[in-house]
């Protein structure tokens, strides 16, 4: 059994009955970030790819910028701590964040195609239901693939081996299973990703920001439908 997921005796209650049954349960770990010998955070998360999920958390919050900024990470998975050694972004200035270029486009059937391998990928939340996923995309196929319970994690991680492993995100599609916000947003366009996709729904911050930046933004991407909120024109016919 993978170690993201526990399986826990429970009491199964229906219409028909009581019944003892095991049910599969995910896993749940708290994971404290240090950076430079700091503590920057503590996350819960799903115990596993814990070194994409410091560095993507460090990219998005803005303590690193490039791969070339970590110097070393140490993972202790029992301890749940993961220590990073980096070259720290010392400026208190934060530019506002650039609009998102990008030819790209795709079909709608190309994304609905990209949406339908993805929703098959999390055998995790398959047999628990518990978790979130993301994935990097191109046009035709999933590229880096993570879950997680968080959804936010879930992205991070994505970006994290993207970072570490040079994989360019530019000019691709990230999709993911949880609610946009602007957070969510805004984490995304930092790796000038231009087009979002996401099985569940969009905040009104979230697509205004999608606007701003000259992102493609789509909610409620299941099966042969979906919504798309801004710049319409990447998806064609």
């Amino acid at each position: 059994m993978p170690k993201n997921v526990e399986r826990l005796p429970i009491l199964r209650v229906s219409e028909k009955g009581r019944s003892s049954a095991l049910d599969s349960v995910v896993t749940e770990l708290p994971l404290t970030v240090i950076l430079n010998n700091r503590e920057v955070v503590t996350l819960l998360c799903s115990p596993t790819d814990l070194e994409y999920l410091a560095v993507g958390f460090l990219f998005s919050e803005g303590l690193i910028e490039t791969k070339e900024d970590v110097k070393g990470i140490k993972v202790d998975g029992e301890a749940g701590v993961v220590r990073v050694e980096a070259k720290e972004v010392s400026s208190s200035y934060t530019p506002p964040q650039a609009e998102v270029e990008s030819d790209i486009r795709v079909s709608a059937a190309e994304v609905f195609k990209l949406v339908g391998e993805f929703a098959q990928r999390s055998t995790v939340f398959k047999e628990t239901g518990g978790v979130h996923s993301a994935a990097l995309c191109d046009a035709k196929s999933i590229l880096v693939f993570s879950e997680d319970i968080g959804r936010h994690n879930a992205i991070d991680k994505v970006l994290g081996e993207c970072l570490l492993k040079d994989i360019p995100t530019a000019g691709r599609l990230l999709i993911t299973t949880g609610r946009v916000s602007s957070e969510i947003l805004l984490k995304v366009a930092k790796r000038d990703v231009p087009l979002l996709v996401s099985k569940a729904a969009p905040t009104n911050m979230g697509v205004k920001l999608a606007g701003d930046l000259g992102m493609t933004l789509i909610g409620f991407a299941r099966g042969k439908k979906m919504n798309i909120y801004t710049n319409e024109q990447r998806v064609v016919a």
